[in-house]
């Protein structure tokens, strides 16, 4: 009895020694890799992309692990150094009820998400964007501690206060997923977090200390000059006729779009006279519609809608009944690089986001502001931290506050001493720091420290 016990004990010490050894083994191999985890799609995920670019240029190897329904940026697919795993999404079951179909998900994930992590080359960190933190924080956690990896985790926004918009807060699921990424979320080594609100937010509530590392724009976010600004207006064009010249040239040979004109002999590009204001936005233009037709002194408006999304047809098709006389809304599809050249060639940006938590900033205003392009935004609670009013921009509570504020902002429209000049005037003299730098002074400390 007293030799089995010793050899059971033995061969329990042994394994653990195994273990042990596997896992020095391990963080030695992994001191320059990186693990990124994107339980979404990773092309619309550029925060994450900008960590693993970050990551490549300080001189780690980076694996990035998500979905790949959208197309990453070019220079992450051009890059060696980051290898991009597609994590297989598992689609709708057409049967049982929505909690059942749901722990199906889950389970699902957590195997599948287990499988791809155990199988990849050791890291010394796990980068987790979270949401959706489940199942992927305790899957992360797990493997960390399997593999010797500091688990850091990326928060962008809680994913209970996203499930409570369609469930609404007091669900069991939604109870559920703030118990557990409450709980999970003190288990990691680092955490990330968007906004000063949030960070004392983790604090206060949930026992949880963050670094605030603002999203900043990547560097090919930056005014577009105007030769550019003529091909990419030229290029949609062709397809979208809001960008079409609404009168054609004296000189046959000019090439004119809705907005610039290239002089045939000297190739120089000019904006045209009384050209219409171009507007990035994601919402209709009713009431700006009424103040032109009431007299206002106010230019045409051409509305570029931006993005995608389950209502995208919905509101194309509300779009399409009006019949505006002095307003075009557009809404095209972009190739990724052309997406920075259209913010850099607007005269405003508008900004309807509306955070499910009120902690977490629109991205889409830091790439506005990247490109010194004045925005209007709907306020929320943390929208102070991003956009100052009078300073950088607008902030509106309702339609008719920002119907009041576009018609101030295009009055005399392009003048050159107005407010929209004077905001653009204010954002190139910020000096605002791009991704990389502000990645640099921030994160690579926190990285290298721990």
């Amino acid at each position: 009895m007293a030799a089995s016990c010793v050899a059971l004990l033995a061969a329990a010490a042994s394994v653990l020694l195994l273990l042990v050894s596997w896992k020095r083994w391990r963080q030695a191999r992994g001191k320059r890799h990186v693990i990124i985890v994107v339980l979404g799609d990773v092309g619309r995920s550029p925060r994450m992309q900008y960590h693993a670019l970050s990551f490549v240029k300080s001189g780690f190897s980076v694996t990035l692990l998500g979905f790949c329904n959208s197309r990453p940026y070019d220079e992450l697919l051009q890059n060696n150094r980051i290898q991009i795993v597609s994590l297989t999404e598992l689609q709708k079951l057409p049967v049982g009820p929505y909690i059942f179909q749901y722990g199906v998900k889950v389970v699902f994930q957590s195997v599948h998400l287990l499988w791809k992590l155990i199988c990849r080359e050791p890291a010394a960190y796990i980068f987790l964007q979270n949401p959706p933190g489940l199942p992927a924080i305790a899957v992360c956690w797990l493997v960390g501690c399997l593999c010797g990896s500091k688990l850091v985790i990326d928060w962008h926004n809680y994913g209970y206060s996203i499930m409570g918009l369609v469930h609404g807060p007091s669900h069991c699921l939604v109870v559920l997923a703030k118990w557990y990424e409450k709980l999970c979320g003190r288990l990691s080594h680092l955490n990330l977090c968007v906004t000063n609100s949030m960070r004392e937010d983790l604090a206060e509530n949930w026992g949880i200390k963050a670094v605030t590392v603002y999203d900043k724009p990547a560097s090919f976010f930056k005014e577009t000059p105007l030769d550019l600004q003529h091909q990419l207006f030229m290029k949609l064009g062709r397809t979208y006729s809001a960008f079409k010249a609404r009168s054609e040239p004296l000189d046959p040979a000019t090439e004119r779009s809705a907005f610039t004109e290239q002089d045939a002999r000297s190739g120089v590009v000019t904006h045209l006279r009384g050209r219409p204001a171009l507007l990035v936005s994601s919402t209709s233009w009713t009431e700006f519609e009424q103040l032109i037709l009431d007299g206002e002194s106010l230019p045409s408006l051409v509305c570029v809608i931006t993005g995608k999304g389950p209502l995208k047809e919905y509101y194309s098709g509300l779009i399409s009944q009006k019949c505006f006389q002095h307003i075009q809304v557009c809404t095209p599809w972009l190739e990724a690089e052309d997406y920075p050249l259209l913010l850099g060639s607007a005269d405003l940006g508008v900004c309807l986001h509306k955070s499910s938590s009120g902690l977490d900033l629109p991205m889409k205003v830091v790439d506005m502001f990247g490109c010194c392009l004045p925005v209007c935004a709907v306020n929320f609670q943390c929208l102070h931290e991003l956009v100052k009013h009078e300073e950088n921009g607008l902030v509106f509570e309702d339609s008719e506050e920002l119907a009041a504020q576009l018609q101030m902002l295009f009055s005399k429209f392009p003048d050159p001493a107005g407010k929209l000049n004077q905001f653009r005037k204010n954002l190139r003299e910020s000096e605002q720091l791009h991704w990389d730098e502000s990645w640099k002074h921030m994160v690579l400390p926190l990285v290298m420290d721990t």
